[in-house]
């Protein structure tokens, strides 16, 4: 296969691991930054070009998009499907676990489960949507924020009305979760590709902090998943329509809650932490779809060529 790996940055570890990986595998991989594609939407025939050349020859692609470019690197990925180009991830999925508010509605029509979350944009329900969630302490999040960047525990009524206020102030809109305090400043990651998960972690913040994401100086560590953690991780991921992400959840008395769920989760943390070969087992799922696609494309033919 040629393979595309869609990433603005091509020394970032998740990106040089795909690409070794599918080398390793045998497969011809480039590095193309999406936010630099454009594409030609014509009857028929559409298309997309990187540093003015087609592109079109591609059979697989990896996308790797990050916040600050969802809807013009979404564009892209979608472009793709309607040339027939192999996904890791849909596009239509990608966007809407991109929206935290869509995926927390989402997960929580289907049953799973999760903190309690309140929405809202006006300062004056800001005292009914504390009461909603049970009261402080509890986290505020902005909707588009990533790696724990705007998200904030207010511990008191006085601080959360503050920080809502501020927030809104601002233009910015939040979402408001009740704090699960047992979980005590950690958290796992799931990693899930086509249906199993295939690595796991366990991620605890560092002294005085409460997020426990790694670019905020958390640690990892491998964990066995129980099994109620390894079915809510396949359901969520299932729910959104994700083939490849990574599934963050809370350990709590109820039972696992899921945080957030990420289309284009990293590999350092998860891979260093598991010892496992994560890449490879996304080069490994888009193998799998090559082969059924090609089959069902010479069945096609044959029975085209038949005679009656």
């Amino acid at each position: 296969m040629k393979i595309a790996v869609l990433s603005t940055l091509k020394n970032l570890y998740s990106t040089r691991r795909l690409v070794e990986a599918a080398h390793g595998r045998g497969h011809e991989c480039v590095v193309i930054d999406h936010s630099k594609c454009y594409v030609g939407i014509k009857q028929g025939l559409p298309s997309i070009h990187y540093n003015g050349q087609d592109i079109s020859d591609i059979d697989a692609i990896i996308p790797r998009i990050g916040a600050s470019v969802t809807f013009y690197g979404s564009a892209i990925v979608r472009q793709f499907e309607v040339m027939g180009v192999i996904s890791a991830n849909p596009s239509q999925a990608i966007t809407r676990s991109r929206d935290k508010l869509r995926c927390m509605q989402i997960l929580s029509g289907a049953g799973i489960g999760m903190p309690i979350t309140g929405f809202a944009r006006s300062t004056r329900d800001v005292d009914d949507l504390i009461k909603m969630v049970g009261g402080p302490p509890l986290v505020i999040k902005l909707l588009e924020g990533t790696q724990g960047i705007g998200v904030v525990l207010a511990e008191t009524k006085k601080a959360a009305s503050s920080v809502i206020e501020a927030f809104y102030g601002l233009g910015n809109n939040i979402l408001i979760q009740e704090y699960i305090k047992e979980s005590k400043g950690t958290d796992i990651r799931a990693f899930v590709v086509d249906g199993k998960v295939v690595g796991a972690m366990k991620r605890t913040a560092k002294e005085g902090e409460f997020r426990s994401n790694l670019h905020r100086g958390g640690s990892a560590e491998i964990i066995k998943l129980n099994k109620a953690e390894r079915e809510t991780a396949i359901r969520a991921a299932k729910e959104l329509g994700l083939t490849v992400c990574g599934v963050d959840m809370l350990p709590s008395d109820r039972g696992p809650l899921v945080l957030e769920v990420n289309s284009s989760p990293g590999l350092e943390g998860i891979e260093k932490a598991t010892k496992k070969d994560i890449a490879a087992e996304i080069i490994s799922f888009l193998e799998k779809q090559y082969t059924a696609i090609t089959q069902t494309k010479k069945e096609r033919k044959s029975k085209g060529g038949q005679k009656l």
